[in-house]
């Protein structure tokens, strides 16, 4: 097994501020959006991008959720791999609200239609956008695309990408990994 770093702490901190600085350019007040990690790692993207628009672009009131895709997963009772459910927080209506999805790597796409799946259970979006520090734009089973992306990534199917957080893994860091 080798792995390579395609991402250092330094061109992901770059990154993250540019993805923050496109939302806002799109979103700028954020009063009729909603910014929701998608579990386990999304979550970790959420916090960092929401912490940059409250400090460094003093953007206020920004609600921010947690959404656990586990039981609207297609291959939720498949396999021998056992799916562990996460926690779901989103204490805020998003009922003709912008939502963005956020996600740390997209690969197939079958997260994200679980992901707009399990959203319905909280009311009816006006639109959804989808954000990822990485997009594997080669392996997608599914017709979705990013709306914001950090960095494209051509790996091919037996390649991992694994996006390591300072928060869980001691380390901000995206490694490219070959089994």
């Amino acid at each position: 097994m080798s792995q390579k770093v395609l991402l250092s702490a330094k061109e992901i901190h770059i990154i993250l501020h540019r993805l923050a600085c496109q939302l806002l350019e799109t979103h700028l007040d954020f009063t009729d959006t909603v910014l929701i990690g998608i579990q386990p790692r999304g979550v970790y993207l959420a916090k960092r991008l929401t912490e940059i628009l409250e400090k460094d672009y003093k953007v206020k009131n920004i609600k921010l959720g947690s959404l656990d895709i586990t039981f609207y997963r297609d291959d939720f009772r498949r396999g021998d791999k056992i799916h562990e459910a996460n926690k779901t927080k989103i204490d805020f209506l998003v009922e003709n609200k912008k939502v963005v999805f956020i996600d740390d790597v997209l690969y197939t796409g079958r997260s994200i239609r679980a992901a707009l799946t399990a959203i319905q259970s909280f009311g009816r979006p006006e639109e959804i956008e989808l954000l990822t520090l990485i997009d594997r734009r080669f392996s997608r089973h599914l017709p979705i695309q990013p709306n914001y992306r950090g960095r494209q990534v051509d790996a091919i199917n037996d390649e991992k990408v694994k996006v390591m957080w300072k928060e869980n893994d001691g380390e901000d860091t995206v490694y490219l990994i070959r089994e």
